[in-house]
């Protein structure tokens, strides 16, 4: 019969990722850090959001502002006060109730977007198809205005010599202006590649999954196992765990004695997707090692993390892809938790 982690070694695990999400800087907010960052749909944090990972994604609500640093920043939610993005690339897709600075290889502003304020951004390429309820400084290599884009107050824009500005017929309330120079994006500094966020995320997800394979060898292969007996049922049960865990959550959260404990349940909840998304990579890596008749879990890790770390990257596709392996992560871990503790009750 399999045992429960020992309270000593899950107090190591939970140590381990609290040290690595904290590597961004000081919580004077809310901080994630991880490889994928995201604010699922429905989740609402209610604070300023500080994110450092490869990509971070926010589809739900953030009541305050966000601070993101990372390889792809996605703003598909709401966010009620100001956003300052620093990345490789940088949509904004929801709605933006301040401003929003972005330095950035590229940053678009799609046409469902609406920000509240201004917008400021220095990029290699910058589109903007969406509305934007104040002035508008743009600094780049090439910069779009869309038809679809929608902006209330003036644009400046600055661009190199062999630079191009094009208006395609945007909506402007003001002026429209070249200048020299602008004071676009939060941070002047140079640059940093793209592949840099894939690394980093890379490198603390390994972390992560070295913990894991080394902390619960046995855990961690009966989750390979799990998902490679009957993965159809197994996402089915990270489906489950994703919807049931949040709405408890917030049931407790009613109450105002409950709302510490919902605080602290919605943390662990946050660490348990990023071991959930590990653990879905470790045993598709597994599952493929298997394909060619080899088996070794660190091998297995290796090959989750690498291939699924590039699915992940490809447009729209990746997204689907990191969704499906995170449920396959979540019902083995979910299922292989709630089994060892009705074995032990």
């Amino acid at each position: 019969m399999s045992r429960l982690p020992t309270s000593r070694s899950l107090a190591v695990l939970l140590t381990v990722l609290l040290v690595l999400g904290a590597l961004p800087g000081v919580v004077a907010a809310e901080s994630r850090a991880g490889g994928t960052v995201v604010v699922a749909q429905g989740e609402t944090i209610s604070e300023d959001l500080e994110a450092f990972g490869g990509d971070i994604v926010i589809r739900g609500t953030v009541d305050g502002d966000v601070a993101a640093f990372g390889g792809n920043i996605r703003i598909e939610g709401q966010v009620t006060g100001d956003v300052e993005a620093v990345g490789g690339n940088v949509w904004v897709a929801g709605s933006v109730g301040g401003d929003v600075e972005a330095s950035a290889g590229n940053v678009y502003v799609q046409p469902d977007a609406e920000i509240g304020g201004s917008l400021s951004v220095a990029a290699g390429n910058v589109v903007v198809a969406g509305s934007v309820g104040g002035n508008a400084e743009l600094a780049g290599g090439t910069i779009r205005l869309a038809p679809s884009a929608s902006i209330d107050g003036n644009v400046e824009y600055a661009v190199g010599e062999e630079g191009e500005f094009t208006n395609e017929g945007a909506t402007v309330g003001g002026t429209v202006t070249r200048v020299r120079d602008v004071g676009a994006g939060p941070w002047e500094g140079p640059q940093i590649p793209d592949w840099t966020f894939g690394v980093y995320g890379f490198l603390v997800n390994l972390a992560l999954g070295a913990v894991l394979l080394l902390v619960f060898p046995r855990f961690s292969a009966r989750v390979g196992d799990r998902v490679g007996d009957d993965p159809l049922r197994t996402g089915g049960v990270g489906l489950l765990t994703l919807i049931v865990v949040p709405f408890v959550l917030l049931l407790v959260a009613i109450t105002i004695i409950g709302i510490p404990l919902a605080l602290v349940g919605g943390v662990l909840f946050g660490l348990l997707l990023w071991v959930a998304l590990v653990y879905g990579r470790f045993a598709v890596g597994g599952w493929l090692l298997a394909l060619a008749d080899i088996e070794n879990r660190w091998g297995a890790l290796l090959v989750g993390l690498i291939v699924l770390g590039l699915a992940g990257r490809i447009p729209w596709i990746g997204g689907v892809i990191d969704f499906v392996v995170l449920l396959l992560g979540l019902g083995a871990v979910a299922a292989l938790l709630f089994t060892d503790y009705r074995n032990t009750a």
